[in-house]
């Protein structure tokens, strides 16, 4: 078994680095400090290619596959976390979706401006009321003739206040259940539609999250992704390949808080000597690097499974492979941060060193994109009904 990366994923793989060690990594202290989104980099992500992964080129993509996604996700996260959270939504959640589920017309239509990164794209499922239980939403799509006019609101969107596309989910026939639910293609400026200011988080700075409000929003059938009452379809079909990507953004935040406590063991000085040369740092390094390498394998797994399907491939199996990458890179992640602080003493306590802006960070990855309960859930599931 060879798990090494084919010549052209090596050279995707460190035209990132570069991309991010040039663009990104430089002002990522600022983009949290500020908590600003900023828009000039998401015009040079979107020159570079990384807003458009997956899409073919004649939708102003830049190709690929979900693997080269996974692979983008761990070196952007590994750099700045809100700005991988917010091109991590646009590309993977609402523009890879939109190819996958949208006509030819709406590809046409959206694509390249998303790609371009002329324009930001949001998903949006979560509800006050309905996190988890995403099925149980209460936004309403209410037929009038060929129309549809939506009522209610989503909540803990990302890109909510910034974005100009949004994928959203709403009920058009309450009383199917999972089946009344479909999946729409919202634009901003549309009247009724309006979003709020950012949430202020504690983590995961210059990615805006809001929340937004459909007051009779009026959309006709070109509007709608997928087909009416098969939106249950295209959102758990997406949620597998949100859950693959959204692991590798933990594990690139693993991976940068393990480097960055390896890095400082051997130059503290302490009794003399550098602290790395001690058994306790040692065996602490030792943790957090098998941490991250076997959530590095098994996110392989999870992303391989992913490609298989997008080529045909079946089963079921990719369901319980994405929760379990996501469950386990996620808390992995939190671990080795933490250790990464505990490493750095005191100045791991202070806001000038990266370890403390990850500390923050890392803690979306236990609850975004399903909980970790969801994820052992999904995990038993599929376990019990193999």
């Amino acid at each position: 078994m060879d798990f090494s990366l084919t010549a052209e994923q090596e050279a995707f793989r460190a035209a990132v680095e570069t991309f991010c060690a040039r663009e990104i990594m430089p002002r990522a202290a600022d983009i949290d400090r500020q908590d600003e989104f900023p828009p000039d980099l998401w015009r040079k992500m979107g020159e570079m290619g990384l807003l458009g992964i997956g899409v073919p080129e004649a939708y102003g993509g830049s190709g690929g596959d979900i693997f080269d996604s996974y692979l983008a996700g761990e070196v952007i996260a590994a750099a700045s976390s809100g700005v991988a959270l917010s091109s991590g939504a646009h590309s993977y959640l609402c523009v890879y979706n939109l190819f996958r589920n949208g006509t030819e017309a709406q590809r046409q239509r959206y694509l390249p401006d998303l790609c371009a990164g002329r324009k930001v794209g949001a998903l949006c499922i979560t509800e006050p009321d309905s996190g988890s239980d995403a099925v149980g939403m209460t936004t309403r799509a209410t037929p009038e003739g060929d129309h549809f006019v939506l009522t209610g609101g989503k909540t803990w969107i990302t890109n909510a206040p910034i974005a100009d596309v949004f994928v959203l989910y709403a009920k058009t026939d309450p009383a199917a259940g999972a089946r009344g639910i479909t999946a729409f293609l919202l634009e901003r400026g549309m009247p009724g539609l309006s979003t709020s200011a950012p949430i202020d988080k504690m983590g995961c700075k210059g990615s805006p999250t809001g929340r937004i409000f459909l007051d009779g929003v009026r959309v006709g059938p070109e509007q709608v992704l997928g087909t009416v009452g098969n939106g249950v379809h295209v959102l758990m079909s997406g949620l597998d390949v949100e859950r693959a990507i959204f692991a590798s953004l933990a594990l690139g935040q693993a991976r940068r808080a393990f480097d960055l406590a390896l890095a400082y063991s051997k130059e503290r000085v302490q009794f003399g000597k550098p602290i790395a040369q001690f058994q306790m740092i040692q065996a602490k390094l030792a943790d957090m690097y098998t941490r991250v390498e076997a959530a590095r394998l098994l996110n392989l797994r999870a992303a391989m499974a992913c490609v298989g399907l997008e080529r045909g491939g079946k089963g079921t199996e990719v369901h319980k492979l994405a929760a379990a990458a996501l469950l386990f890179a996620a808390e992995s992640a939190e671990k080795v941060v933490y250790d990464a602080v505990q490493i750095h003493g005191g100045n791991g306590y202070a806001t000038e060193f990266e370890v403390s802006r990850l500390y923050r960070d890392v803690r979306l990855g236990t609850i975004g994109a399903g909980t970790s309960e969801i994820r052992r859930l999904i995990v038993a599931r599929e376990l019990l009904r193999g």
